[in-house]
């Protein structure tokens, strides 16, 4: 039996290795069938990238204000209230609780 099974034991062998990569190909962590899900990911994550990226302009802005070279008063002042929690009598004062 296993002499007349023998000459096809490498086609089986061909067979099985293009399942095996066509199956990987298609469901694989890189497949055909998860590029929708590649293609979500990638826009969420350029959406936080640019949040973030406008957050540290921000913060580049405010230190650059803060710097001995250029220091801003109303900065300075706002900053100086907000960590010592200070206010003038006559200002409103709203205090996010985070």
């Amino acid at each position: 039996m296993v002499s007349r099974l023998k000459p096809y034991m490498p086609t089986a062998l061909f067979a099985l290795l293009i399942f095996y990569f066509g199956y990987h190909a298609l469901t694989g962590d890189r497949g055909l069938l998860h590029g929708a899900m590649r293609e979500e990911t990638l826009a969420s994550r350029s959406l936080e990238l640019k949040t973030l990226r406008a957050e540290r302009e921000d913060l580049e802005t405010r230190v650059h204000l803060l710097s001995d070279n250029n220091l801003s008063r109303d900065l300075l002042e706002e900053r100086a209230r907000t960590v010592l929690g200070f206010a003038d009598p006559r200002d409103y004062v709203i205090r996010n609780l985070r």
